[in-house]
């Protein structure tokens, strides 16, 4: 046996378990079985130009030595990602549990009532916190959401306001800058007008179907919206607002302002920073807004014996329904990250929630206060978490990162320092050292925190929260432990069966792949870090890169998109950009197989197109002469043809060069 295969210690076959899989389907060899299944014309004629395959051992080396070059500095640059810490208990057994990672996606209620629980559990937290009336199983981060957020209040516009096409948006100039860009990117291709703005001085014109907030700003400004919200909705302008999770045990939720939407990431909850992500967004709105919201949202229902189940309860999804009619092409969910972000509200519960953010509070009014002994201006008037200081940023900077420190530099006068779960008050005497060495002085060393609240006590949380039984019951790593295993024992996972659902999120993740994401140098890395400090990140990204552009056969790969559907719509947004670099306006028509996975047609018409429905045949091939009529009748119009490969059905088409040469003939 070949022990340092990885290919056989991970899949498992071995020689006796392939011949009888080849006996069983009636082939001689896997030659055969290729032959017989992938059209020969298409196959590669010459090996990829790849590295050789690396042992299991020998990736573990790498990967640590590749982390190695990764600088790990203590974070405060905020802008939506903070240090979290990850409660042990919630790591061991849920993020490095293949019971819970390798679960598919949970179609079948019955072999997953573990997951829906756990997810029932997410979706409670953030209608709480929020104040909202409806929360969903979660989406991909805050960005994303805040797309989600738009379209939906668009698609749910006034009868007068859809017969007057009002497309305005307005987008606070305190919202946080990636967000910003997603929703620019989304908006243009549907119509959509965004307007940035300051929100104190907007003008509440009919022209507006809806505006977007920041909960706190962006540099951390707390901002009352409630006189916003109210003068909005008297002029039939829909508000959403993107809000800090933790700041809402604090802070009053904006759903008690009246907003229509309130969106964030759960990130904070336990999840690590991962240089990005993965995390898990959550959207919550009016239970009147239902049918308009993306992605999935868990109900309780009674089973056959009448005993409590849970289900997929709503799923306005475009592969089920609407289609090219849909909004969204969100199709799933990170479920992984909103068990993580949910199960620890049901490790901490209301109280310790509280105890948290009232912590990371006053660990900023502290810090604030020192900086001010110091001589320092902070200019938040009001904030929750985050200063904004004023101090030579260059100078500033070199001391800082001589102290492994990042704080983020909005200008060279102008510093933003965000505060989180992790920092201690050693780390505030570190931070007030630095700031005392710009000005070569002696700080006064801080031992205990100030419990002055600085924001308006308007703005304090008085409604109650997480009162459920499930999230007063599990404080501790035994209890929590055991209600992990017990919901785990309920479900199929990959660790304990073969699941033959197939589709495109069937995967084992190998145990040797997982293990870096418990490294923190790997996963406590601020997206934002700078460039010196992620070489490892820099260097593995731009292998990924490389490695995809041979496998793919193009010149050029991007990593932006965050899930499989997000990379549709990046190609189909690629494709749009290219027919108008050419003056082809009027090129809007994709043609889509019926075949096609439903977020196919949802992403094209996100990207602004047009989609025609090509037939398949009973095998699930492509009926090629009715896709060669109908590229003919739409040549004039014709922009792209998107097709699954292998299809939804499993299959190659044997014709797809004849399929793609159509297109070309008649694209041009």
């Amino acid at each position: 046996m070949k022990t340092d295969a990885f290919a056989l210690r991970h899949i498992g076959p071995n020689e006796n378990d392939l011949q009888h899989m080849l006996k069983t389907i009636g082939v001689e060899s896997i030659e055969q079985l290729i032959y017989e299944t992938l059209p020969d014309d298409i196959r590669l004629k010459d090996p990829l130009n790849l590295d050789p395959a690396m042992t299991e051992y020998e990736f573990a080396n790498h990967i640590q030595l590749l982390g190695n070059k990764n600088k790990v500095f203590q974070s405060y640059i905020g802008l939506g990602y903070h240090p979290t810490i990850v409660p042990a208990v919630i790591q061991r057994n849920i993020l490095e549990n293949p019971g819970w990672y390798t679960a598919y996606t949970p179609y079948q209620a019955e072999i997953a009532q573990g997951r829906l629980e756990a997810i029932l559990n997410f979706q409670t937290m953030v209608i709480e916190l929020t104040g909202m009336e409806i929360a969903n199983a979660s989406l991909l981060d805050e960005a994303t959401a805040a797309a989600e957020a738009m379209t939906l209040l668009f698609d749910v516009r006034t009868r007068e306001q859809k017969k007057n096409n009002i497309h305005k948006f307005f987008v606070s100039e305190e919202l946080l800058p990636q967000t910003l860009s997603v929703l620019q990117t989304r908006s243009t291709p549907i119509g959509i007008e965004l307007i940035v703005g300051n929100h104190q001085e907007f003008d509440f014109s009919e022209d507006f179907f809806g505006a977007i907030l920041q909960y706190p700003g962006k540099f951390g400004q707390v901002y009352d919206y409630a006189n916003f919200i109210a003068k909005a909705n008297e002029k039939e302008i829909k508000v959403a607002v993107a809000a800090d999770i933790l700041s809402l045990a604090k802070l009053t939720p904006p759903g008690e302002m009246g907003a229509a939407v309130v969106l964030g990431t759960t990130q904070r909850f336990g999840i690590p920073l991962g240089y990005g992500g993965p995390h898990a967004a959550y959207f919550a709105t009016k239970d009147e807004y239902k049918r308009s919201m993306p992605g999935r949202i868990i109900g309780v229902t009674v089973d056959t014996d009448g005993n409590r189940a849970l289900r997929m309860a709503l799923q306005t999804r475009e592969q089920h329904i609407k289609r090219d009619k849909a909004t969204s092409n969100i199709c799933t969910a990170q479920v992984l990250l909103s068990v993580m972000a949910g199960m620890y509200a049901v490790y901490h519960g209301p109280k310790g929630l509280q105890y948290i953010a009232n912590k990371v509070h006053a660990s900023a009014a502290t810090l604030a206060n020192a900086l001010k002994n110091l001589g320092f201006e902070q200019t938040n008037t009001a904030f929750f978490d985050t200063l904004v200081v004023k101090a030579g940023a260059q100078k500033i900077k070199k001391i800082a990162e001589a102290n492994e420190i990042n704080f983020y530099y909005i200008d060279d006068n102008t510093i933003s320092i965000s505060l989180n779960e992790t920092t201690s008050i050693s780390d505030l005497n570190k931070i007030v050292g630095v700031f005392a060495s710009a000005k070569e002085t002696q700080a006064t060393t801080i031992s205990d925190l100030t419990e002055t609240n600085h924001f308006p006590e308007n703005l304090k949380r008085r409604s109650l929260f997480l009162q459920h039984d499930v999230f007063n019951k599990y404080h501790s790593e035994t209890a929590l432990m055991r209600y992990i295993k017990m919901l785990e024992r309920k479900d199929l996972a990959l660790n304990h069966s073969m699941i033959s659902l197939g589709s495109c999120t069937m995967k084992l993740n190998a145990a040797a792949e997982m293990l870096p994401l418990s490294n923190p140098q790997w996963n406590n890395i601020h997206p934002f870090a700078p460039l010196n400090q992620t070489e490892g990140y820099q260097k593995m990204l731009s292998k990924l890169e490389q490695q995809l552009n041979v496998i793919t056969g193009f010149t050029g790969t991007t990593l932006q998109p965050n899930s499989g559907a997000q990379g549709e719509y990046a190609g189909l947004m690629v494709i749009r950009a290219y027919h108008q670099s050419r003056g082809d306006f009027h090129r809007n028509i994709a043609l889509i197989p019926a075949s096609a996975h439903g977020t196919n047609p949802a992403s094209a018409a996100m990207a602004g197109m047009k989609v025609v429905v090509t037939k398949t045949l009973e095998n699930g091939n492509i009926d090629v002469e009715d896709l060669r009529e109908k590229a003919i009748l739409h040549k004039e119009n014709l922009s792209c043809l998107m097709v699954t490969y292998p299809s939804t059905h499993g299959v190659f088409e044997s014709a797809i060069k004849e399929i793609t040469k159509i297109i070309y003939d008649n694209g041009r």
